[in-house]
């Protein structure tokens, strides 16, 4: 994502796709609680029956080992060292905890004995979730695939932009605003105001044949097109213009157009598809905001590095350790005679992405990978469960959270 808003993250916040969801509840449990002043999203645990059982992850390892070898790469980078401690845990305690974990894999073990060599070896932390108690809300996010063009033409009208060179990002990344012909920084635009205006013309990098398909593009953060020669491109996030992420889902169950039992990605591609006068109304009460650039990689989360299906996560920054061995207790889709079935999953997956609607400690986005099918199950991912962290004993000599 950079923020793959992917870009990571999330389609809809906490009512839809954060990734994608199903229905919105009634009452709204608020998992985009912001940690009280003071406290740390991660809490150690001490008793060891609170520790959960690895095993059946320690059955099903693969591309781990590759997902671990991004992270890694990530944090040989100087930049990353910016980003920690990270709470109370240090740069050096991540990589020796990751090439620690590499070494067990590469050692062979798996099932009981790696579940047990895990659980002798690491202190295990859990993230304090929206509640205090570790509640934890799992959405899905994905890379589409959409046909495209480099060109403008009768069929693709509709335009993804580069970033524009008057936007002001921080030493961070972060969006500090638009650069006036003064000096001056004021906010940027949003949505309504940079299309009705068309202030980037000029700054188009691609053009898609739906709206509504290029507004999915800027909230997965990422696709892949398929131009009209065949050949594929990727185009990935590259920044923002600052305001914060509003759920469409939400406004269109709020006036009544969708059902909160009926309302997915497909319903909402559906409906724009016998609504077409409607979607300008709609996406624009999203200020949010999207630049993409063109990437010869595959898709990247927020830390400029490949995201793997299934192996990567997206979680809010500013209070997880970026890039580090986590392990995910929850329920996620998959697809069974063609259809997609929730079922019990717990997995080690890796912190390395980051999204606009995934704030606080009580929402984790789970990479599903690329094209239809994973578009059909990040729909269909919207389950609590529990998100915990992994590092090492010998060097991880930093007390309870």
């Amino acid at each position: 994502m950079k923020i793959k808003i992917l870009l990571c993250a999330s389609l809809l916040t906490t009512a839809v796709i954060g990734g994608c969801r199903t229905p919105i509840k009634e009452v709204r449990t608020p998992y985009d609680s912001p940690l009280p002043p003071g406290q740390y999203a991660l809490r150690k645990i001490t008793n060891p029956h609170e520790i959960p059982d690895f095993t059946m992850a320690c059955l099903d390892l693969a591309d781990l080992r590759t997902a671990i070898n991004n992270s890694l790469n990530y944090l040989r980078k100087p930049s990353s060292r910016r980003f920690f401690p990270s709470g109370q845990i240090t740069h050096s305690l991540a990589v020796d905890s990751l090439n620690e974990f590499a070494k067990m894999l590469d050692s062979g073990l798996t099932g009981r004995q790696l579940n047990e060599a895990i659980r002798n070896r690491f202190n295990v932390y859990m993230s304090v979730g929206c509640d205090g108690r570790g509640t934890v809300l799992f959405t899905g996010y994905y890379t589409p695939i959409f046909n495209g063009s480099l060109e403008r033409s009768e069929r693709f009208r509709y335009p993804l932009y580069t970033t524009p060179d008057d936007l002001v990002k921080g030493p961070d990344g972060q969006i500090l605003g638009r650069r006036q012909a003064d000096g001056k920084i004021s906010p940027y635009p949003p949505r309504a105001v940079i299309e009705n205006s068309l202030m980037l013309r000029g700054k188009e990098l691609a053009w898609l044949s739906d709206p509504f398909e290029a507004y999915i593009a800027h909230v997965q953060g990422s696709a892949k097109l398929r131009l009209p020669d065949g050949k594929m491109i990727n185009v990935g996030y590259s920044a923002n213009n600052g305001h914060e992420y509003k759920s469409v889902a939400e406004e269109l169950v709020r006036d009544g157009r969708i059902s909160g039992e009926r309302i997915s990605l497909s319903a909402m591609i559906d409906y724009f598809k016998m609504h077409k006068e409607q979607v300008d109304n709609y996406l624009r009460r999203n200020p949010r905001f999207v630049f993409f650039k063109k990437e010869d990689s595959p898709p990247l989360g927020c830390l400029n590095e490949p995201v793997t299906p299934m192996r990567t996560i997206a979680t809010d920054k500013s209070i997880f350790p970026r890039g580090c061995l986590t392990f995910i207790s929850t329920s996620l889709p998959s697809i069974v005679g063609g259809s997609a079935v929730n079922q019990l999953y717990s997995g080690f997956v890796l912190d390395q992405d980051a999204g606009g609607a995934i704030r606080a400690p009580g929402r984790c986005d789970v990479y599903l990978g690329q094209g239809e099918t994973a578009g059909k199950l990040a729909g269909q991912t919207y389950q609590e469960g529990r998100l915990y962290y992994l590092f090492l004993k010998s060097t991880a000599n930093i007390g309870g959270f």
